[in-house]
């Protein structure tokens, strides 16, 4: 075979594979990030009469009523430390009026909002209120200033649902 022939066999044989290559970069370049499935930052937990809620069940989430900085992520710290799941954390809504702290649940006999209750302290109230935040969702205002050693569990009396944070 002519040496002017392999020179050129080999070249077209290496552009076929710069194309091939060419090709491949692009459509991994191209193609979407596989998606990974959020994970939730509860999940419902159904509970009957005679079971127990403690804190490492209950997922509590966290939001600062006052102007003082940082109150929020303190008290989630400070929960978490004593076992709680982290659910969300940031402001509470404009023109909420918190003096000390608040539980915004529907149900007040529920044996999560009655656990968090016991550790926000005796100037706490529970207030029939909805609000986003994942679990039992706490409001603390410019008289908190930190969690007392409350009940280390409930007693459920009625069946009931609460929200528990994934377990791993």
């Amino acid at each position: 075979m002519n040496v002017h022939v392999k020179a050129l066999l080999t070249l077209a044989v290496l552009a076929v594979l710069l194309l091939v290559g060419v090709a491949w970069g692009w459509a991994s370049l191209t193609t979407p990030f596989p998606h990974r499935a959020a994970t939730l930052t509860c999940y419902p937990t159904e509970l009957q009469p005679g079971d127990r809620v403690s804190a490492p069940k209950v997922t509590v989430s966290v939001f600062n009523a006052s102007d003082r900085v940082g109150l929020a992520e303190r008290t989630m710290s400070a929960f978490e430390d004593q076992g709680f799941g982290a659910g969300d954390v940031g402001n509470a809504p404009k023109k909420v009026v918190v003096h000390y702290a608040q539980i915004w649940a529907q149900d007040r006999h529920d044996p999560a909002v009655q656990l968090v209750s016991s550790r926000l302290g005796p100037h706490a109230s529970i207030v029939s209120k909805k609000h986003a935040g994942a679990g039992v969702v706490v409001m603390v205002g410019p008289q908190f200033t930190r969690l007392v050693e409350g009940k280390q569990s409930t007693k459920v009396t009625r069946p009931t649902t609460i929200c528990s944070p994934p377990t791993d």
